[in-house]
């Protein structure tokens, strides 16, 4: 059982836990399937590097996933990803290593929520940010 997160347990400076992902050219194919994006530079190599991209890229979607996996087991099951959002800065690659990683930047109480503020980002194996974010939590408090 995973240990809930508690709005007083969170300082502001703390890193989120890491998550770090392998994603496979066959994970990149069931994304697709289950996201309905089909464009083959995500799955067909060939094809990739005719875009001049040097082989299949991983989907945006599915490492703004990640990010949100990150967030999501970090605040457990009585915690709330209240607003999310993420742009891509460049490109990861099937079979390499990608870590998400995040860290408070503000919390506070706010009509009647305890809300917890982030910057989240995935690195690329050269430690690059590829895809950079923030987040708004809340958070349950000790009685």
């Amino acid at each position: 059982m995973v240990k809930q997160l508690l709005f007083q347990d969170v300082e502001v400076g703390a890193a989120v836990p890491t998550l770090v992902k392998k994603p496979s050219t066959q994970q990149l194919v069931k994304w697709a399937g289950a996201s309905g994006d089909y464009y083959q530079i995500h799955y067909d190599k060939d094809f990739a590097i005719s875009k001049n991209l040097p082989g299949v890229i991983v989907h945006g979607r599915l490492k703004s996933a990640f990010l949100v996996q990150m967030l999501t087991d970090w605040i457990g099951v009585d915690g709330v990803l209240k607003k999310f959002s993420c742009s891509y800065r460049g490109m990861d690659y099937p079979d390499q290593t990608m870590t998400c990683k995040g860290a408070v930047t503000k919390k506070y109480a706010q009509g009647g929520e305890n809300c917890v503020e982030c910057d989240i980002w995935a690195e690329n194996p050269k430690g690059e940010k590829t895809t950079i974010g923030s987040a708004l939590v809340v958070l349950p408090a000790k009685a």
